[in-house]
Formats: structure tokens, sequence, C-alpha cells
């Protein structure tokens, strides 16, 4: 869980919590057993909202290092391919295999 998001949640529900208890005094002060309950229930909406973006982020962790692992592959072979290629041909030919860059 973000520290922000758990912050904002342990915020609003200490809110919810204390507004319930004085509903009664602050009631025609702008403040109704309604609204505590929605903002309740977008608390509850939060949470379960950054539960699945950590369970989302769980799931992507392996996939980013298995493509950072093929991409550091594809990388070796490329240098490889284009250093065989360089020491073959000569320069102007280069171009012909796809490799732009000079010496």
């Amino acid at each position: 869980m973000s520290k922000t998001i758990e912050i904002q949640i342990e915020k609003s529900r200490n809110l919810v919590e204390g507004l319930r208890r004085h509903v009664k005094e602050i009631g025609e002060n702008g403040v109704s057993t309604n609204e505590i309950n929605e903002m309740e229930l977008m608390v509850s909406e939060l949470e379960a909202a950054n539960a699945e973006v950590d369970r989302l982020r769980g799931e992507l962790s392996p996939k980013v290092k298995q493509m950072n692992s093929i991409m550091a592959r594809v990388k070796e072979a490329y240098v490889v391919k284009k250093k065989t290629l360089k020491s073959y041909y000569p320069q102007e030919r280069w171009a012909d295999y796809g490799v732009p860059d000079k010496r």
C-alpha cells in the first residue's frame, strides 16, 4: 500500500469515527449521517482500489524482470552481430545490413 494512500485512509477513518460520535451535536451544522456514510463508502472504495493496484504491481514485477532479461539478451546479440558484420564488411556496406552508425 502506498504510504500516501495509507495515511489518507487512516485519517479519513478517524474523521468518520469522530463524526459518528458527535453527529447529533453537529448534525444541524452541515454534516449529516448520510454524508458520513458516503465518506465511509468512498474510503472503502479507495482501500479496494489500492488493494487491486498492489495486486497488479505484484503481477507486473516478475513480468518486468522477465522483459529486462530478454532485453539484455537481445542487446547482447545485437552487439555481437553488429561487431561481426563490421569486421567482415567495409563501412559503406553497413547500412545495407541495418547498421547506420559509422566508425
